[in-house]
């Protein structure tokens, strides 16, 4: 990244959660036979399946999801909240991975889904995130954590995330990390929007979430320091927690299985500007073309064991509509 960065030379990139499989690559040289990718405007999708042929897909969608017990989930969480007690953390990202069923391969789910950011690796993963992670443009670097997750249909569903008490300290926390974390590599970092909320639509219907802006300036020739300075970031704040080292701990011996690409990071440089998200909303295929969704939400003093076990499998869903 450091050496592409300073060429000017475009690259599409993705990284793991530990940071220990790293896939980057010339935009000209990616095989599309074996990584398709969309980040905003940024793809080598070749737009070969028709409107058509997608309400097809979608009309004979099967997608059913078999979460963790709640006793077992309530095992990771109370591992969280005696930590929390403790003073170890002030927030945790828990997450699960959920067996799915569904007739549907990986790269029809990433030609379905609807996403700013979409990714798909052969007999991997598809992810389709909704979560910027930092964009680099001129000098300038942002990055919009996203936490509160609420359903859409809800009578005044807006007026409620907003007022929850749990929710407002959850995201002023994850807010003030990703703040800290940029202050690491730029200069003047300011919080631009606080909690805005978007509109995510989905097969089971609407969903709002809410998210904050954050801006710094970094130095001169940052290009030529592009992976050290990505890297600093790493991982990304909203899926771990905060303080980010201890809880990254925590997260290890509270969740059960490996979280691999999922909770990482992906991208693009165009050569002067870098676009990344969070890999959330993601798809795994396993042994046999076995298939997990992990999903997961973020634990603070405040939580409720109950409304944290809905909130993941809330999420359990792809942005079909």
């Amino acid at each position: 990244m450091n050496e592409w960065g300073a060429k000017h030379q475009p690259f599409v990139f993705f990284v793991d959660y530990k940071q220990q499989h790293i896939y980057i690559e010339k935009i000209e040289n990616v095989n599309s036979e074996e990584v398709i990718y969309r980040f905003n405007e940024m793809t080598n999708e070749n737009g070969t399946t028709t409107e058509q042929e997608k309400s097809e897909m979608v009309s004979r969608m099967q997608w059913q999801t078999f979460p963790e017990d709640f006793d077992q989930y309530e095992q990771s969480f109370d591992i969280v909240m005696k930590n929390i007690l403790k003073g170890n953390s002030f927030l945790t990202n828990l997450t699960c991975s959920t067996p799915i069923a569904t007739n549907l391969s990986l790269k029809e789910i990433y030609c379905l889904a609807k996403a700013k950011y979409k990714l798909w690796v052969k007999d991997m993963f598809v992810v389709f995130s909704p979560e910027i992670f930092v964009r680099i443009k001129g000098n300038k670097i942002s990055s919009y954590p996203m936490k509160g997750t609420i359903d859409a249909t809800l009578p005044n569903a807006e007026q409620i995330l907003m007022d929850d008490i749990k929710e407002a300290a959850e995201h002023a926390t994850i807010t003030d990390l990703i703040r800290n974390d940029l202050s690491m590599v730029s200069e003047h970092v300011q919080v631009t929007k606080y909690r805005y909320t978007d509109r995510l639509e989905t097969i089971r219907g609407p969903i709002l979430q809410t998210s904050s802006e954050i801006c710094g300036t970094l130095p001169k020739e940052f290009n030529r320091h592009l992976g050290e300075l990505f890297f600093k970031l790493l991982p990304a704040g909203s899926i771990t927690g905060a303080p980010k080292l201890k809880t990254t701990q925590i997260i290890e011996e509270a969740e059960h299985y490996d979280r691999r690409f999922y909770s990482g990071v992906m991208g693009s440089f165009d050569g002067y500007n870098l676009d990344s998200a969070v890999m959330i909303r993601f798809v795994e295929q396993q042994e046999e073309g076995k298939k997990v969704y992990k999903s997961g939400g973020g634990i603070t003093f405040q939580s409720d064991v109950v409304d944290e076990y809905n909130e993941m499998k809330q999420k359990i869903y792809v942005p079909i509509y």
